[in-house]
This record gives structure tokens, C-alpha cells and sequence, in this order.
């Protein structure tokens, strides 16, 4: 048992030198990009639960 998962491992560290990973800036930017689309939704559904909350305290509240 310990064998198969030393040699899982082993695998893994030769399938992860296969990657071909983002160059540093590039990674960068598309984090910029995550961040902003996130920011946005989150902004447009607060919108959202704004305006809800008010139409439904006309007639619940």
C-alpha cells in the first residue's frame, strides 16, 4: 500500500512539471479579472436585494 501511493506521487510530480503554467503577469491579470467580475456581480446583487427589499417593505412591512 505505501509502495502505490509513493509511487502516485512520484507520477504527480512528473505530470506537474508537464504543465504548462501561466506566466507570472499573465496570471496577474486574469486575477484582476476574477476580482473585477466578482466585485461586479456582487455590487449588482446587492443592487438587486436593495431594490427587493424596498418593494416588498411596501407591501409586507
Amino acid at each position: 500500500m505505501l509502495e502505490k501511493i509513493k509511487t502516485f506521487l512520484k507520477e504527480v510530480g512528473v505530470q506537474g512539471k508537464k504543465i504548462d503554467w501561466p506566466r507570472k503577469k499573465q496570471a496577474f491579470n486574469y486575477t484582476l479579472i476574477v476580482i473585477g467580475i466578482s466585485m461586479g456581480a456582487a455590487l449588482f446583487l446587492g443592487a438587486l436585494d436593495f431594490v427587493f427589499l424596498k418593494i416588498l417593505g411596501k407591501f409586507v412591512f
